[in-house]
């Protein structure tokens, strides 16, 4: 009983130093978070410019085939039928392809300014002998009050 008296009585005396910051707050700081945005609004624009060029081709396709389908025969309505619902298949999968080609890219160029920012933070709590940081911008804490924000010695690590 007693050694489990003074076990307990240890860990309520040990220092638990608890902070916390909001990392999305860190990397809107960050000034490498510009040219990062920029890329991805370029890259972006370029997905957009290549399926505005696909639905060009389509309307194009549709007009055409709108416009002469009385003087096409059979063989040559079913073809640029086939033309045009082939065209149709390769937007949509574009679209789709494109919507995972710009979310790998996003994450691509956000991983290295993230990594910067872990490595402030643990350099931070290291330095500052904290126990644990959470992150209030994931939305999992209720309640920081008593914690400390490490959002300015992280900014001052960074030199921001």
């Amino acid at each position: 009983m007693t050694l489990m008296l003074a076990a307990t009585t240890a860990w309520s005396q040990s220092t638990l130093k608890i902070g916390h910051i909001d990392s999305q707050a860190l990397i809107e700081l960050m000034p490498e978070k510009d040219s990062v945005e920029a890329k991805l609004i370029a890259y972006q624009r370029s997905l957009e410019e290549q399926i505005g060029a696909m639905y060009l081709e389509y309307q194009n396709k549709v007009a055409d085939y709108t416009n002469n389908i009385d003087g096409m025969s059979d063989i040559i309505k079913q073809t640029k039928e086939r033309e045009i619902a082939d065209l149709e298949t390769r937007i949509n999968e574009f679209q789709a392809g494109a919507e995972q080609d710009f979310a790998t890219k996003q994450q691509e160029l956000f991983d290295p300014l993230i990594t910067k920012a872990k490595n402030a933070i643990n350099e931070v709590a290291v330095a500052n002998g904290f126990t644990y940081i959470l992150d209030v911008s994931m939305g999992t804490v209720l309640y920081f009050e008593a914690g400390e924000d490490v959002l300015p010695h992280v900014k001052a690590n960074l030199g921001l």
